[in-house]
């Protein structure tokens, strides 16, 4: 199993809560609908980066078709240019 885990900076003079509500809403959907995405959550974080995501994939190559999925790139586009910066890490347990 694949842990991947993003922390993302919401670019000054957006609405934390308001970019969590919309990133929730592209990515969650995709548990079930990409193969090898088994779990997702999104949360606003009280200390460092506003939003955390983690997700847990089957493996590796599940998490690369995640990576390059056409349904991943499109909640991507829906939330990604309210974002300043943003952090990933991903590792195999």
């Amino acid at each position: 199993m694949v842990k991947h885990i993003v922390l993302f900076k919401v670019k000054e003079g957006e609405n934390v809560a308001e970019v969590v509500k919309i990133a929730e809403a592209a990515l969650l959907p995709l548990v079930g609908k990409i193969e090898g995405l088994k779990s997702a959550e999104i949360k606003q974080t009280f200390a460092g980066m506003d939003i955390a995501l983690y997700c847990e994939l089957e493996s590796k190559e599940a998490m690369a078709f995640y990576a390059d999925h056409p349904l991943h790139t499109e909640a991507k586009s829906k939330f990604f240019h309210l974002l300043s910066d943003r952090i990933a890490a991903d590792y195999e347990v």
